[in-house]
């Protein structure tokens, strides 16, 4: 499902709003989801300034498995996504099975 006829903040975001305890979804997903291919750059920037509870941006990490920044501090990242069940190492990556 492409979001392009939305503008790019409401596309990311209606995207993100959806992804499903559990799940994450790389910030080039996203883009590439929302239309934008090659934005996933700016859909870092709209998430570290997501302040909506209703939006869980921390289910959007890097491609290379890291999880990334956090406007709630990337520790707060971290911790939420092990209690949704994540494994995730020292460094800050998650291991996924």
């Amino acid at each position: 499902m492409t979001l392009y006829k939305l503008p790019f903040p409401s596309a990311v975001n209606t995207i993100v709003r959806n992804i499903p305890r559990g799940t994450v979804m790389t910030y080039k997903e996203v883009a590439v989801e929302a239309g934008f291919s090659g934005a996933y750059r700016a859909v870092g920037t709209l998430m570290s300034k997501n302040r909506n509870k209703n939006i869980p941006c921390h289910r959007v990490v890097r491609s290379d498995g890291y999880t990334g920044g956090y406007a709630w501090n990337p520790e707060n990242k971290i911790k939420i996504l092990r209690e949704e069940g994540f494994t995730i190492n020292d460094d800050g990556k998650i291991i996924f099975d």
